[in-house]
Order: C-alpha cells, then structure tokens, then sequence
C-alpha cells in the first residue's frame, strides 16, 4: 500500500489483494489532511520553480493531472500493466491507438464488435489510408488468413464481442498476430479486468470504456487504455492524447476512482445474477436462445472457461421466439429494467440492438441486450417475464 506508518518495515509487510488495493485506492493517505479518500485537483495551471522548471511535475492540466494519475495507477495495477492512460471516452481511448499507426497500415478487426467504433473505421480509415478487414474473431483460422505480414500492423479483438458475446481466445490470438510482426489490442469492456487480464494472454494493449463495469454508476464518460510494455508506440498513444486534448477531466477521474473502489463487489454481484437469469431464460417458452458464454451450450464457452475467472461477465442477449416485433414490444412494455444505452451501471437497461446500430449491424432483429446491474434477480425475471408475455 502506498501509505507507510512510522515503525513500518516494508521487507515485512504483506503482499495485499488487488481488491483490497482498490477498495483503499492503493492506500494513499493525503499529506496535507490525512484524508482516506484521495484528494479532487482541479487546477489547470501550476507554479514554475524559481530555475522555471516544474519540480513538482505538473505544468498544465492539458497533458497531465493528479486525480488522474491516481485513477490510472489504480487501473493499471488491476491489469498488471506497467503504465495506464485515462481518456475522455472509450471512442477516444479507440482512436488514439488507432491514430498510432501509418497510412497503408493493414488492420484487422471483428465482424462483432462495438458498432461506433465500427461506424468511425468507415469513415477514417479511407481518409486515413488503413486497409481495415474485418473477420469472425472466434474463428483462428480466418484471423490466421486475414493477416498479411509485414503489412498488418494492428489486429483489434473485442471479447466477449458486442452484442452477441462471441468469444475470442486471446493466446492464440496473439500468438498468431505476433508471428506476423503485428500489435494485439483488445476491447475488454464487457469482462472487465476482474474476469480477463488480456496483457497476462499475450495482449500488447488493453482498452475500456470506463463508462461502462468500470465507473458502474452511468454518470461519468471516460476511457481508459493499459499497456505492456513502455514503449514508441506508448509514447506515441500519449502524444496523440495531449496534443488532442483528449485526457479526462479530474472531476470524471475522481467519480471513476469513486467506482473502481466497489469494482470487485458490483462485478461479482451483476455476474452471479446475469449467470443465474441466463439459465432461467434458457428455458422461458417466449425465448428463442439465450446467447451468454457461461452457458455450456454457447460456442465460446470453452475458451470463456479458460480465459475468463470469477464468471462470464454481466452481459447477455435473448432472441424473442415471436420475432422482431415481439421484441420492440417487449422492451416497451418492461418496468424495472430501462430502456437505454450503454452497460455495467448498477441499473439494469435493455435495448433493440437492431434498431440502434441500423445498416450493417450483425444484430439478429429479435434480439434484445441485457446489462445487468444489482437489482433482484426475481424482480428482474419477473418484470421481462411478464413483458414477453404481453408482447407475444
């Protein structure tokens, strides 16, 4: 912990659970106050030394700030990471590492993925000159054919992939990208770093959007990038931060860190209950499949089971028996779970997936997206149960 006590010898002193590091944000008591909770920085600008420097570090508030720093060392501890980067946004967090490459670079990403995140390759990447290819991650063979040595430089996977949780195994998957000369990124949004540590699997980057399991509460945007390796591509990703001016603010890092304290707590509690309704909507007559990879049924449940501890995450989708009609219904007629976008808050939302990604979206139309958060889980069954049943 960072905090020593007077009398304290470090030699003897316990190894402490990331868990535990996180509830205390890595134990840092304030100096000047002895406050527990780490203090909020809101200032822009700081006092130059008498020689002009900045002893201190800090200069302005554009590259750099110490709520965020704070927020990054706790994340980048919870990944095993040398270095963490906090953005504005997961979109952001995306496309500074994307931003890291050359025009001609060949990219490969997934058929299933983050549909604004697929949405901006389309546009940029022309602009840009990336030659992007997108393949079905779950497959290692079609990943193996898609890579072009020496021209692929970065092969981004997103697992469990969103919205219909396909599962990519990371070992391999860096196993093949590496032999060609390629960086591995992956979007770990929907695992969080409490069931899948991607930099441990071989992964050369790891992104979230904060926004999401990390914050868990759905008041702050926020992204967030850890690294293996201190590295030009590393500095290359914090240049293209700063001179954007994509860092977050201190406030969203203070309400993150605020979040990443109860991490552990609110990921087990949303995946023992996403476990727990998956296989009681496996069986509901209104529901066509249930697709959540701790199902043992579900394609990627094998490689989830290897690279995934602690459960399979709080994300699943159903497919409506009736069809897509059905299934606009359904969501129109639920009153515990809330009809909006995102995921990982402590709230349960539901969403026509279909409807909000439009042209091009991998979505089934019967499909429905489940985030679920902390409430009942009889509650919640209760309230689509009955939704289902009104709408079919």
């Amino acid at each position: 912990m960072a905090q020593t006590e007077p009398g304290d010898q470090e030699a003897d002193r316990p190894a402490f659970e990331k868990r535990s590091l996180a509830a205390q944000a890595m134990g840092r008591i304030d100096p000047a106050t002895r406050a527990v909770v780490p203090p909020l920085h809101l200032s822009t600008t700081f006092l130059r030394d008498p020689d002009n420097g900045y002893a201190s570090g800090y200069s302005y508030a554009r590259p750099d700030n110490a709520t965020v720093r704070e927020c990054e060392a706790v994340i980048a501890m919870l990944e095993e990471a040398p270095a963490a980067m906090l953005f504005g946004s997961g979109m952001a967090a995306a496309a500074a590492v994307f931003g890291s490459l050359a025009p001609g670079d060949h990219i490969v990403v997934p058929q299933v993925m983050y549909w604004g995140l697929r949405r901006w390759l389309g546009t940029e990447a022309p602009l840009r000159g990336w030659e992007v290819e997108a393949v079905a991650m779950d497959d290692l063979d079609a990943l193996r054919a898609a890579i072009k040595p020496g021209r692929t430089k970065l092969a981004w996977i997103e697992t469990p992939g969103n919205p219909l949780w396909t599962i990519t195994d990371i070992r391999a998957a860096a196993e093949i990208v590496h032999g060609a000369g390629a960086r591995l990124a992956i979007d770990s949004t929907a695992a969080s770093p409490i069931h899948t540590r991607p930099l441990s699997l071989g992964a050369d980057i790891v992104m979230h959007s904060a926004t999401k399991i990390l914050n868990g509460h759905s008041d702050v945007v926020a992204g967030v990038l850890a690294t293996a390796r201190l590295d030009a591509t590393w500095e290359r990703i914090g240049s293209i931060r700063s001179g954007s001016g994509a860092i977050l603010g201190p406030f969203e890092a203070y309400l993150l860190m605020r979040g990443l304290r109860t991490l552990h707590l609110r990921v087990a509690a949303q995946s023992t209950a996403a476990a727990e309704l998956a296989q009681r909507f496996r069986r509901h007559p209104g529901i066509l499949a249930v697709l959540y990879p701790g199902l043992p049924e579900d394609p990627g449940h094998a490689v989830a089971a290897r690279q995934m501890e602690g459960g399979f995450g709080f994300m699943l989708s159903i497919r409506v028996r009736a069809g897509e009609d059905a299934a606009i219904a359904t969501a129109a007629r639920v009153r515990l779970w809330k009809r909006a976008t995102s995921l990982g808050g402590v709230e349960s939302l539901i969403e026509h997936r279909a409807s909000v990604e439009g042209a091009g979206s991998p979505c089934p139309p019967d499909l429905l997206r489940l985030s679920v958060g902390i409430e009942s889980v009889e509650d919640l069954y209760a309230d689509l149960d009955a939704a289902l049943r009104m709408a079919g």
